[in-house]
């Protein structure tokens, strides 16, 4: 297997910046997602049809999904959270297609997502407990803990990043694998593993995404009324 099988091969460059396949195969799903929204959106009717009610169906499991883990704030996550899964379905399927490899088999592709999920712990976090009440937190239940603390948002990020790219990247490497050896005698097999494990990892992702999230939304909630009820 050579290098370009690991590592995104440059397609072209913008000045000082490399395009790599990763990055226009992004580019691609944002645009199709976009434009699928676009065209649901001005479709809705109060009889809905097969692919609103598949649409619908999808939304509702998703608001079911957070709710099961931050009820109080299904609406302000649904956004983000339910983007975050549609896109990595899209993007782990994406390998199916002749030529075109997962962005998420990328490092750099899952380490953006990872920061982005990152960042917007501590961005819903401040934006529903102010800033002052959100760092406080930290120092929590003793200020001694907060290098570890530290320590611990860094390392979740980076295992984020680390767990998505190594499960996509050996899927499809195992998929090419069985194919060099067997041909194509056993393609639908292949597919449907590719398929189960492109939405498990997908599902996985999101929802630590969402777990973060919420505990980020919750910490300081949760920390006072430990104080208040110490046998809670």
């Amino acid at each position: 297997m050579n290098q370009s099988e690991i590592v995104a091969a440059v397609l072209f460059r913008l000045g000082p910046l490399e395009i790599t396949g990763t990055v226009v195969t992004t580019w691609a799903i944002i645009a199709v997602l976009a434009l699928a929204s676009w065209l649901l959106s001005r479709r809705l009717q109060r009889q809905p049809g097969r692919v609103q009610t598949v649409a619908e169906g999808v939304e509702m499991a998703m608001e079911d999904a957070i709710r099961a883990v931050a009820p109080d704030h299904v609406q302000l996550l649904l956004p983000f959270v339910g983007s975050l899964w549609i896109f990595l379905v899209v993007a782990n399927l994406s390998g199916l297609i002749p030529g075109v490899h997962s962005p998420t088999r990328d490092l750099s592709a899952t380490a953006a997502l990872a920061i982005l999920v990152f960042l917007s712990v501590h961005w819903f976090g401040i934006r529903n407990q102010g800033l002052k009440r959100y760092l406080r937190h930290y120092l929590s239940p003793s200020p001694i803990l907060l290098p570890f603390t530290l320590i611990s948002e860094v390392t979740r990020t980076v295992a984020l990043a680390v767990r998505l790219f190594g499960n996509i990247m050996s899927l499809e490497m195992t998929a090419l694998l069985v194919l060099l050896v067997a041909g194509f005698l056993a393609p639908i097999p292949i597919l449907m593993l590719h398929i189960i494990e492109a939405l498990v990892q997908a599902y996985i992702f999101g929802m630590l995404a969402l777990i973060y999230v919420a505990g980020g939304l919750q910490s300081q909630q949760l920390k006072e009324q430990r104080q208040e009820n110490p046998r809670a």
